[in-house]
This record gives structure tokens, C-alpha cells and sequence, in this order.
């Protein structure tokens, strides 16, 4: 399964390190395939590579051009879960979410 995370939970107020908990997981035990969905992937790519942030996504890709489950800020495509950030209060109901979507598929 490819899990597209979208480019604006990357920034605050998503806490960094439950972004890296939330794709550790998902890469290592759900063993998704993680891309990040940007219209401009330089310059994310230049904010999270030097802090670790690259370890378990696979690549960038352009906004629906990937097939997927996707971790959105809005409910733009199918398979869909919505949320305004990643962190310590709601990491582990993401996983749960993700978890159960790859189930369904």
C-alpha cells in the first residue's frame, strides 16, 4: 500500500518527530510505501532531509498523480484521512486509522 502524506503536515503545528514516528511505522511494520504529495518538493526536501525526515519516504510526487491512501489536511481524493497535524495527542490514532484503511484494501 502507498501512504501519500501531504505536504502541509510536514509544517507546523505537526510536531517533527511524531511525522518520523508516524512513517517509522508505517514503512517498518505496515511496510507502506511513504510518498510526500507537493507542488514544490525542493523545498521541502531541503526542511526535513537534514533532520531525518527522508528515512522512510520513498520519494515526492505531484498532487494526484499517486494512487493510494492519502493523509490530507482536506478531503480532496477518495480514500482520504483528514487531519490539521501529526503529534503526540493524535499519532497513534492515525496509525490506528492507517491500519484499518490497509485492511479494507
Amino acid at each position: 500500500m502507498t501512504l501519500i502524506i501531504r505536504d502541509l503536515l510536514v509544517n507546523p503545528p505537526t510536531w517533527f518527530l511524531s511525522f518520523r514516528d508516524l512513517t517509522l511505522y508505517c514503512n517498518v511494520f505496515l511496510k507502506s510505501d511513504i510518498v510526500i504529495e507537493s507542488e514544490d518538493p525542493d523545498l521541502y526536501y531541503r526542511w526535513i532531509k537534514p533532520r531525518g525526515g527522508m528515512d522512510f519516504i520513498e520519494d515526492f510526487v505531484r498532487p494526484g498523480s499517486e494512487d493510494g491512501l492519502r493523509l490530507d489536511v482536506e478531503h480532496n481524493y477518495p480514500r482520504s484521512l483528514v487531519t490539521d497535524r501529526i503529534a503526540p495527542e493524535n499519532v497513534h490514532r492515525l496509525i490506528a486509522m492507517i491500519r484499518g484503511c490497509q485492511g479494507a484494501a
